[in-house]
């Protein structure tokens, strides 16, 4: 093998190695442009993942401000704090007590009331129209 190496020119030599030089610094130039990209990919997704966790979280409170600045909720706030009564309603306070007691009788009625307390909305109609 060193017979058919051995009559190559020294210009031949250096050109071979300069070659090899110029190979292994494309490559290593690929690779290290490769590695950036998937590093700047991988920034990128967890930008977005980021991003649409702020936009639910600012839709989130968008929904909350409005909300909070309706009509209903002040109206439903001044009542708990202040005791407003808009006219035409009356106010009803039952105790704990009172909503517990399921067998007992009310005021000479039949307790339906506090016997209904734990009933789902749709239940109460059901019942209210069609009885038990």
């Amino acid at each position: 093998m060193s017979s058919r190496f051995s009559h190559t020119s020294s210009l031949t030599r250096a050109i071979i190695i300069v070659e090899f030089l110029l190979v292994s610094y494309l490559i290593y130039s690929l690779t290290k442009n490769v590695y950036n990209s998937y590093k700047i990919d991988t920034y990128i997704e967890t930008f977005r993942a980021e991003n649409e966790r702020i936009a639910q979280e600012n839709a989130k409170k968008n929904d909350d401000y409005l909300y909070f600045t309706s009509e209903e909720y002040i109206d439903k706030i001044a009542k708990q704090s202040l005791g407003l009564v808009n006219p035409g309603e009356e106010v009803i306070v039952l105790s704990e007590d009172v909503l517990s007691k399921n067998d007992e009788v009310l005021d000479g009625g039949t307790g339906e009331f506090a016997k209904d307390a734990g009933l789902s909305n749709a239940k109460k109609w059901w019942k209210f129209f069609f009885g038990n």
